[in-house]
């Protein structure tokens, strides 16, 4: 990338030239050293699809609805202490609700509205009597909910612009950028089909507008264009029709990925797999990007792949991937989507035949003190 992702302007709507919507996502899938958390947002806009929202106050919305949405998916990740509650019967609706007020009181995060996310993601729907917050508490908030729990300093929405969006819907569209940027405190760097209604100048009208603004007081706005250089990804990554998709967050399970919590409910049953690390990323050299391994035994030096419907298209890239992983001392297990999901008491046993082969090969060496993330040697 010809600039940093830290240098990329935050406080305003930015248009990003020069590389495709697929360089971009790719970029930013291991999340990059230095960015901000970002979620790819895919635009869903009337007249583009029937009943989508048409007005900067319904784009706003919807955007908000996705992005809560996303931080249910990355809970408990941004809040700490929240990991060993499993459900809400018993105390757990009372003790997610204490952490999070805990939280709020030594950080910037509001409290009454933290607490009620958390609720609504240990109980997996809203409370029985859900407060209204303002649209502009619910930004905010899920700026720094997103932000906390990828462990940056702040948010931001990369979103792409569909083609044949008329003069109307695309004033609508920024309309609602530029109130989640003002408003909610995201970067907002748009990519995809460039706004024809918006000039593109190095300099920056402001424009500031409220939720609730018609889209009539929201006209000839001007935002920054700023180039990127990004080589063309061999594969395009799967992303959304519509709504708000992030990268994996390391350490877990990727909450899109319906696959890998399935994996991790069986795993997480097995003394043997204890050590194992979700979406970890790995580089080769400093002149490398970085790639993510779905996952890993550090200690044993043990990569599990999982491949979906995608797997085909990027066979060779693959290949190559696992020869760089396997000259630095990794050994590379690939088991498919369909194997866990329909066999997968047999691939949890592939698994352990594979990591415990490699603890009998690679002894640890310093049994008597191992690191709190390294696993013992014994199956």
């Amino acid at each position: 990338m010809g600039r940093s992702w830290a240098e990329l302007p935050t406080g305003r709507v930015v248009r990003l030239r020069g590389a495709s919507v697929d360089a971009l996502v790719t970029a930013v899938d291991p999340l990059p050293s230095g960015a901000p958390a970002i979620v790819v947002y895919v635009v869903h806009v009337a007249p583009e699809t029937p009943g989508a929202p048409e007005t900067p106050a319904e784009i706003a919305s919807a955007v908000l609805a996705d992005l809560e949405s996303a931080a249910i998916a990355l809970y408990p990740a941004w809040l700490p202490g929240a990991e060993g509650i499993e459900g809400p019967g018993g105390a757990g609706v009372p003790a997610v609700r204490a952490l999070a007020m805990r939280l709020a009181a030594t950080t910037r995060h509001f409290g009454p509205f933290l607490a009620d996310l958390a609720e609504t993601a240990l109980r997996g729907h809203a409370p029985q009597r859900p407060r209204a917050f303002a649209p502009e508490v619910r930004a905010a908030g899920l700026r720094r909910v997103i932000a906390a729990g990828y462990r940056r300093p702040g948010a931001a929405l990369l979103v792409q612009v569909p083609p044949g969006l008329p003069a109307r819907s695309e004033s609508a569209l920024l309309a609602a950028c530029d109130w989640l940027c003002h408003r909610g405190g995201f970067a907002v760097w748009l990519t995809g089909t460039p706004l024809a209604t918006a000039s593109h100048t190095d300099g920056h009208t402001e424009s500031r507008t409220h939720i609730d603004t018609h889209i009539d007081g929201h006209t000839g706005a001007h935002i920054d264009s700023v180039t990127v250089t990004l080589p063309e990804p061999a594969t395009r990554l799967p992303r959304p029709a519509r709504g708000a998709y992030f990268p994996a967050l390391a350490g877990r399970p990727h909450p899109f990925s319906r696959i890998e919590r399935h994996l991790e409910r069986a795993l997480s049953a097995c003394d043997w797999a204890a050590g194992r690390e979700w979406n970890q990323t790995h580089r080769f050299g400093p002149l490398h990007n970085p790639i993510r391994v779905d996952l890993l035994w550090r200690a044993e030096r043990c990569v599990v792949e999982i491949d979906g419907d995608e797997h085909r298209r990027k066979a060779e890239a693959d290949r190559q991937r696992d020869h760089d992983l396997e000259a630095e001392g990794y050994a590379v297990l690939r088991v498919t989507n369909a194997e866990v999901e329909h066999a997968t008491e047999a691939v949890v046993q592939r698994i352990r035949r594979f990591v415990t082969d490699r603890r009998k090969e690679r002894p640890c060496r310093n049994t008597a003190s191992p690191s709190p993330s390294s696993p013992p040697c014994s199956s």
